[in-house]
């Protein structure tokens, strides 16, 4: 009789650590989905954003564009060229560069620099300016370069959840795969990867290689067990 009582107890016990451990492993499934969705889905609403700003910009130039129309009329000996219904002297014309106009984001609270699209792993999210411990937990950020689509090597860093948000899948990239980075003038480029490895986390070459002149980026994520950092390389095809 006191055997089965203690066989009862232990018999207890064990299942009540069992209904714990699948307690808590339901719980790190549901932190995990829910970290996923809170950062994918405020991704998807800050890219949304982001093109709808670039389309109204493009809109607006096109407008002006359509404004600057030239009439030529002659009155006598004296040709007279109109530019948004201003006078100029004949053969002379007038013309907004396009080349400052920018949009201006934030996300999170942290300032937007552009976009990132990995179609291969269906990746898209916003390009923050910096990368702090705050704002890696909600996109990916610029933590070295010149910035995006200039010449030169612009790191961008982001965390993997080993959840599928972020850089989570960088690890499924290979050579040859593409790379799309929108900057905030709506200038997007297309880079495709040419070199992926892992190094130490103290290794900081692959940042300020030199890339003669050419238009790179680094992705720099760590490996799924954090003892490593992922590297990946890619040149701007223009």
């Amino acid at each position: 009789m006191v055997d089965n009582r203690k066989f009862n107890k232990i018999l207890t016990v064990i299942l009540v650590l069992i209904l714990i451990a699948i307690i808590v492993s339901i719980g790190f499934i549901g932190y995990d989905f829910l970290q996923k969705y809170y950062i994918n889905k405020g991704a998807d609403d800050a890219i949304d954003e982001f093109d709808n700003q670039l389309a109204q910009i493009s809109a607006t130039n096109e407008t002006n564009e359509n404004n600057v129309t030239e009439s030529v009329q002659t009155q006598g000996n004296e040709t007279i060229t109109e530019v948004n219904h201003d006078k100029t002297q004949a053969g002379q014309t007038t013309k907004k560069s396009n080349s400052s106009n920018a949009i201006a984001l934030k996300y999170k609270g942290f300032d937007v620099a552009g976009k990132i699209e990995i179609p291969k792993i269906n990746v898209k999210y916003p390009i923050l300016t910096v990368a702090t411990l705050s704002s890696m937990k909600v996109s990916v950020g610029i933590v070295y370069g010149p910035g995006l689509n200039k010449p030169g090597n612009t790191v961008i860093m982001g965390h993997n959840y080993r959840n599928g948000s972020l850089f989570s899948k960088n690890k499924k990239l290979n050579n040859g795969d593409e790379i799309y980075i929108t900057d905030l003038t709506g200038t997007k480029l297309k880079y495709v990867i040419y070199n992926k490895y892992e190094t130490s986390s103290t290794d900081f070459d692959y940042a300020t290689r030199d890339t003669a002149g050419a238009k790179e980026i680094s992705l720099a994520s760590c490996t799924d067990d954090s003892s490593s950092r992922l590297i990946i390389w890619a040149r701007a095809v223009e």
